[in-house]
């Protein structure tokens, strides 16, 4: 796999887990520990549970294929902090792509006690141990509308999902996304969920951000996959 960019359409992803030994992290578990020692004292909050990665991708005609693996996320954390060393694997998350009526999008700003603290993109998370289905299959469409009302309030009534996925592979990152659309406009939609986070005690999002154009991506704090897929979605 290379780091170049990959935007492609399909009408279905097919996920499976399958057991494998992560090399890199048996043969880095110090480094682990140490970098999950200094993240923890930043990030008390912070929890190591298990968590899905990816170690491979194929297209087939109109199909996303992938393959999982289970590891834990002080292993995840640290491979992302020392800038994917090992690039067999990939962190391959299903998304919303939520936006408004009026066609503007709305990201969240992560809050101050999570991992990505600052961070603007759309809700969505690693893969854990309850998107994965006893048939041994990955559920990253519920995975899409769990991680959109953990961190926005939205409820499954509150929007409309498109069936399509839309998938930016910029290796090792790759987002899964679908369309997710409210029945009002982005303006309305972030005061609601402004809304919503205010009534948490610990949310995750600290507030939101409307995104109407290429002019309103953050590259500061827009991780790389964000931009790609903002710079493509405007120039349709």
């Amino acid at each position: 796999m290379t780091s170049d960019v990959l935007i492609r359409r399909v009408s279905r992803v097919e996920a499976r887990c399958r057991p494998m030994e992560w090399a890199w992290a048996a043969q880095n578990r110090s480094l682990i520990e140490e970098n999950w020692k200094r993240r923890t004292a930043q990030t008390p909050k912070m929890f190591n549970g298990r968590v899905l990665l990816l170690s491979d991708l194929t297209f087939e005609q109109d199909v996303c294929r992938n393959t999982y693996f289970e590891t834990d996320y002080a292993g995840l954390v640290a491979w992302i902090d020392n800038g994917y060393p090992d690039r067999s694997v990939a962190n391959g998350f299903a998304m919303g792509a939520l936006r408004g009526s009026d066609g503007a999008y709305i990201c969240g700003v992560m809050s101050r006690h999570t991992a990505n603290a600052g961070r603007v993109y759309f809700a969505g998370g690693t893969p854990d141990l309850s998107d994965l289905r006893p048939d041994g299959t990955v559920d990253l469409a519920t995975s899409l509308t769990r991680e959109l009302t953990e961190e926005t309030g939205l409820r499954d009534d509150d929007y409309r999902v498109d069936d399509e996925w839309i998938i930016i592979r910029r290796w090792p990152t790759v987002a899964l996304l679908r369309m997710v659309t409210l029945p009002m406009t982005a303006e309305e939609g972030a005061a609601l969920i402004r809304a919503n986070i205010a009534k948490e005690r610990e949310p995750e999002l600290e507030d939101v951000r409307i995104v109407r154009d290429v002019g309103d991506i953050d590259r500061d704090a827009m991780p790389l996959f964000q931009q790609s897929f903002f710079e493509w979605v405007f120039a349709q």
